[in-house]
């Protein structure tokens, strides 16, 4: 059973999270309760002082002496254990928001799918089940490998495209290759694809379109391309295409 604590300064907002919250654990039979939920940072402090705490989701601007960086703090010094979820609508909070090992951060308004997203891996990752995710920024953010359309690098910076949102880390191919399984594979010096979401090849133009969407497409590189196909046809990837575009 993992203890939640909610606070944030608007009462319709936090009314509004404790619903979402308890409709999740239900549809996804998530061992979870709300223990306190709350629109002033000390009985935040005063709960955390006697009683012990798994997951903590705080507004950052909590319109009071404390912030919920301040609260972060005051917790994380206790315990380096607790998973600590922001939210706010001041999107330039977000970078500071990570100095507290965040586990995640939900811009407002928070959508019911974008909170799911986070309470899935957030039980995941309690669980200890580690083999289905790349883990980033020294292991504060987990995302499931299942998830991942493909990943882009973009001059110190990698992007993660997953079928609900993106990921940007500073890092390198070389270091995120040897996490992920053999579905994925290198087409281009900065593109990786999951071969599981491709449903187009254009060998043509050498563009790869991945669940359908025009939107997530990456690109093969001359240098990639005999390995990227024959990866491709001898995984038996290709009985998923949609197209007549593609050909060994």
């Amino acid at each position: 059973m993992l203890d939640f604590i909610l606070c944030d300064d608007n009462l319709n907002v936090l009314t509004k999270l404790e619903k979402m919250l308890e409709a999740i654990f239900i549809n996804k039979k998530l061992d979870a309760q709300i223990v306190l939920s709350t629109i002033y940072p000390e009985e935040v402090i005063n709960h955390i002082r006697n009683h012990s705490v798994n997951v903590l989701i705080l507004d950052i601007d909590l319109k009071s002496k404390l912030s919920g960086l301040d609260l972060a703090n005051m917790i994380r010094k206790r315990d380096k254990n607790v998973y600590i979820i922001f939210t706010t609508a001041h999107l330039e909070y977000g970078l500071m928001a990570y100095k507290y090992k965040t586990f995640d951060y939900l811009p407002k308004p928070i959508t019911s799918e974008r909170l799911e997203e986070t309470l899935i891996r957030l039980f995941e990752d309690a669980s200890g089940s580690e083999t289905d995710f790349v883990r980033l920024d020294n292991n504060k953010t987990i995302i499931k490998q299942d998830s991942i359309q493909y990943i882009q690098k973009d001059g110190m910076k990698v992007i993660f495209h997953t079928d609900t949102r993106d990921y940007e880390t500073y890092s390198s191919f070389k270091k995120i290759l040897p996490q992920l399984p053999n579905q994925f594979i290198q087409c281009h010096k900065s593109y990786i694809v999951n071969m599981q979401k491709i449903t187009d090849i254009n060998v043509t133009n050498n563009t790869i379109l991945l669940n359908n969407n025009e939107n997530a497409k990456c690109f093969i590189g001359p240098k990639y391309k005999n390995q990227f196909m024959e990866v491709f046809d001898d995984g038996n990837f290709s009985s998923s295409l949609n197209c007549t575009n593609h050909t060994k």
